[in-house]
């Protein structure tokens, strides 16, 4: 249980952006058809934690060994934009199975986790249980953070890797995680680029191993519908809701979204390497990362973002 939980303090009001006076997001404003995709994706995401809890990606064996997290899901690099956060009170969204809301307690913060999935949030609790870490875990859509966190504010919002796509209206996002945070508090973002995401996952049937451009950049088209019975992981397949709806976002867009909510970008960081091997010719690095080969072209793979409400 976090410091402020148990006395939450009283929402600060919602500060004027760029375009005037700033209004309350909410899963609400989003017209039915958008709502319709939430509930596919909460449902494909019920859905997948079983298949992640089962794969060797997760690790979840070794959730025992919270130290070993931080060097699991974290590059050195990005602890250094995040600095020490023993004592923060950090909120981690769209936190799946909390293993990084996990890796942020085991460095000593007051942690939550929030998430879209039931499924996910009570596997999330049942993993911190088993770490002996003491987490917070709410199940919520990101839009609505503010009122289910009960007015709460943070020193720290971390989003992880694969988050932004679920997100159809970033500049909404933006603003909910303005009020999320404390005067002088910050956000962190580690997400795919959305070049990676553009290339695709891998080369289709009688394509040549070339680097090819096959989904969009630029967000603005709408979503996207995937229907997949694996997922990113070496688990077992999919059972049920299969579908899911996500959105692209170029860099350009998160960082124009940010600005406008009124927080200060104080780092950007493009990186080559990946956490793991997206394409069977990558080369592990000395960080222990994935890197596509000398032969191929060097581009961005990663991003990593810090932000700051003043």
């Amino acid at each position: 249980m976090t410091e402020t939980s148990a006395h939450p303090p009283r929402p600060e009001p919602l500060r004027e952006g760029r375009d005037g006076p700033a209004v309350r997001p909410s899963e609400r404003d989003f017209d039915p058809a958008v709502r319709e995709m939430f509930r596919a994706n909460q449902a494909n995401w019920d859905a997948r934690t079983p298949v992640h809890l089962a794969s060797r990606f997760y690790g979840v064996d070794g959730v025992e060994d919270p130290s070993a997290l931080s060097a699991r899901w974290f590059a050195p690099h990005e602890w250094e934009d995040i600095g020490d956060p023993a004592g923060l009170d950090v909120l981690h969204l769209q936190c799946h199975l909390g293993t990084e809301t996990l890796a942020f307690a085991a460095r000593g913060a007051r942690t939550t986790g929030l998430d879209l999935s039931g499924a996910s949030v009570a596997a999330a609790r049942g993993l911190a249980a088993r770490s002996g870490l003491d987490v917070e875990y709410v199940q919520g859509n990101v839009y609505d953070a503010v009122e289910v966190l009960g007015g709460r504010r943070f020193d720290l919002v971390h989003t992880g890797k694969g988050a932004l796509c679920y997100l159809p209206d970033l500049d909404r996002w933006a603003r909910v995680v303005a009020e999320l945070l404390r005067p002088g508090g910050r956000l962190h973002i580690v997400e795919f680029h959305p070049l990676l995401v553009a290339l695709g996952p891998v080369p289709a049937e009688g394509e040549g191993p070339e680097l090819l451009l096959r989904h969009d950049y630029l967000g603005g088209r709408g979503a996207v519908r995937r229907d997949a019975t694996r997922t990113y992981t070496d688990g077992p397949p999919v059972e049920g809701a299969t579908d899911a709806y996500e959105w692209s976002h170029g860099l350009g867009e998160v960082v124009d979204a940010l600005v406008g909510a009124g927080l200060t970008i104080a780092r950007l960081r493009e990186s080559d390497e990946l956490p793991w091997p997206r394409w069977s010719r990558m080369v592990r690095t000395e960080s222990g990362g994935w890197r596509l080969p000398d032969s191929d072209p060097r581009v961005p793979l990663l991003y990593a973002l810090l932000a700051m409400r003043s």
